[in-house]
């Protein structure tokens, strides 16, 4: 993809500048692998700046939802079930539903989501459901970027609960087929980027000018030097170069391990911070989606070892699945494949606004 002169510039100054300019909570790399055979693997970190507890959850087909903003929420019945990351158990961060399809939310500062006014004519959906609406409703990433573009309701945002910190994100869906999207709020405006190439995505600043950072970095031969800090822009250039440059294979042990390399190499060390940058912070946990073999993998770091579901094994049959739990908040151990461990649980409830 070409990436005009004027943009590459303004990637300099932001590689230069951007340090100055963000100063927020969390951040985060995603990755998206892609080997032989129909091999696609997506890995992501969470990087927050204070401990952000998660559990498992399985959603089974079926469920009706509302979104949670006031009357004119959309409401909708899950037409797809899913296995899911939640966070404090009032989000959906991150997950992979039984078609392959995955979705990560990152945090955006650059984020400026529509005017929406609780109870009038528009629809909304809280930013919490992101993630679950695409999880449930579609099974590839074209259908939702086609349904996303008709713009039929709003996603409205809040503060997290007992902080100061106004949710701001950014969505990134993969899928079996390797294909990709990006969907941002920039300026109050839904912005969509849909490339399967479109395989790293980190935070500010916003995906197009992530891109053209990226653009100036291919001048500079990976295996020589690549810049090393844990800002956004640094991570999205570090995940660039080694998405490629591990082996490429459809053998899944190695290629999991191959993603799971990549997205620990682009993690922050625990009890690390940058003075003044809040922003940079500790990464609290990971996940790895391998969309052919429908496998989710989950890593805390404050856990020896790494978690995994099979989704092959799980019941998402609308009337004899159930909603069910992996407890994780409390740094819980299992080993390996645990989809026997999860717990018949009341779901819990999405924060709204």
């Amino acid at each position: 993809m070409h990436i005009p002169i004027k943009k590459i510039a303004a990637a300099i100054l932001l590689i230069i500048f951007l340090p100055a300019a963000v100063n927020r909570t969390a951040a985060c790399t995603r990755v998206v692998y892609k080997g032989p055979n129909n091999t696609v693997i997506t890995a992501r970190s969470m990087d927050f700046s204070m401990e952000i507890p998660a559990n498992l959850w399985l959603f089974p087909r079926g469920i009706e939802h509302t979104g949670n903003a006031g009357s004119s929420s959309i409401k909708w019945k899950s037409l797809y079930g899913s296995i899911a990351a939640s966070s404090w158990d009032i989000a959906v961060s991150d997950g992979m539903n039984e078609k392959g399809l995955v979705a990560n939310m990152l945090w955006l500062v650059s984020s400026q989501y529509p005017e929406f006014k609780k109870d009038g004519d528009k629809k909304g959906l809280a930013v919490s459901l992101w993630a679950q609406y695409a999880l449930d409703n579609f099974a590839t990433v074209s259908e939702a970027v086609e349904h996303f573009k008709k713009e039929e309701f709003a996603v409205v945002t809040d503060f997290i609960p007992g902080t100061d910190k106004y949710t701001t994100v950014h969505l990134s869906l993969s899928d079996a087929g390797g294909d990709n999207a990006i969907l941002e709020y920039i300026g109050g405006k839904l912005v969509i980027h849909h490339d399967p190439s479109y395989v790293v995505m980190t935070n500010d600043p916003v995906f197009e000018e992530q891109l053209a950072i990226n653009e100036y970095w291919k001048g500079i031969p990976g295996n020589i030097f690549l810049p090393g800090t844990n800002r956004a822009a640094d991570r999205f250039v570090r995940a660039s170069y080694y998405i490629q440059a591990i082996p490429q294979t459809d053998n899944t042990r190695i290629a999991v391990a191959s993603a799971f390399s990549v997205i620990r190499q682009c993690s922050v060390p625990y009890g690390i911070s940058t003075e003044g940058f809040p922003n940079l912070s500790t990464t609290r946990w990971r996940t790895v989606a391998d969309h052919k073999n429908l496998v989710y993998y989950f890593e805390n770091a404050l856990t020896p070892n790494t978690v995994w579901i099979d989704l092959k094994k799980l019941d998402f049959n609308e009337k004899t699945g159930k909603v069910k739990k992996l407890p994780l908040d409390k740094n819980q151990t299992y080993a390996g494949e645990s989809s026997g461990q999860l717990i018949i649980a009341k779901p819990f409830v999405f924060q709204g606004i």
